[in-house]
């Protein structure tokens, strides 16, 4: 028998949007592993510190945001195989995952390396997107609107044809692509409707009208364009 790995989503910050099956999930794995950036604690785990009942084997995946791509792979790589020594030998391994597992979520990376060799099982979280909505708050769609989400990060000329086309639109992943998302916005003309959110559900969010917000801003913000 081996063990299962299970991506827990803990929701984008507040402890209280933990669910009921992850935070039983939780304390009952004995093994939990969590992203975390090299010499900073991890977002994760800060969410569910509070129910964790002591005793598990912990596991940090650091890595390091500023570097290449393919240097975030061979830590994948090494922690996929890490935990895989924990799931052969019967442990189950929780990983509480921010927002969603597989809304733009880092537990992807270990779901492709293991799920071909263990049983894996994905605890939907609230995500970014709906604590961001409710925050504000404003119903993004409604009927047939098609809602667009997009990373901060695209580039300009392709975040500008599908904000142009959208019903409704969220821009997320915000941090140093601010000023060229703003200004695709601006060109677009849809500065008026467009409202920034920063850190959703935690106690130092912000909400402003997109044309009240100054630079810089932290990665964990999100621009809206509702309908």
């Amino acid at each position: 028998m081996t063990g299962t790995l299970y991506g827990l989503g803990v929701g984008p910050g507040d402890p209280e949007l933990v669910t009921l099956k992850a935070l039983r999930i939780l304390r009952a794995c004995p093994v939990i592993a969590y992203l975390a950036a090299n010499e900073s604690d991890s977002f994760a785990r800060s969410i569910v510190a509070e129910h964790l009942p002591g005793g598990q084997t912990e596991l940090a995946i650091r890595i390091d945001m500023s570097a290449p791509a393919s240097d975030g792979q061979a830590i994948y790589d090494r922690a996929a195989e890490e935990l895989a020594v924990h799931l052969a030998s019967g442990r189950d391994v929780a990983v509480p995952c921010e927002g969603d597992p597989f809304f733009y979520g880092s537990f992807q990376y270990l779901f492709t390396r293991l799920a071909g060799r263990f049983p894996v099982r994905v605890v939907p979280g609230v995500s970014s997107l709906t604590a961001t909505a409710a925050a504000v708050p404003v119903p993004l769609t409604s009927r047939n609107d098609v809602l667009t989400v997009l990373p901060a990060p695209l580039d300009a000329a392709v975040l500008k044809a599908r904000l142009a086309v959208a019903d409704a639109a969220a821009v997320m992943k915000l941090g140093r692509h601010f000023d060229k998302v703003r200004a695709v916005i601006d060109e677009l003309g849809l500065t008026a409707r467009a409202l920034y959110v920063e850190r959703a559900g935690l106690p130092e969010q912000r909400v402003l009208p997109l044309a009240e917000v100054r630079p810089p801003v932290p990665y964990f913000s999100m621009i809206l364009v509702p309908r």
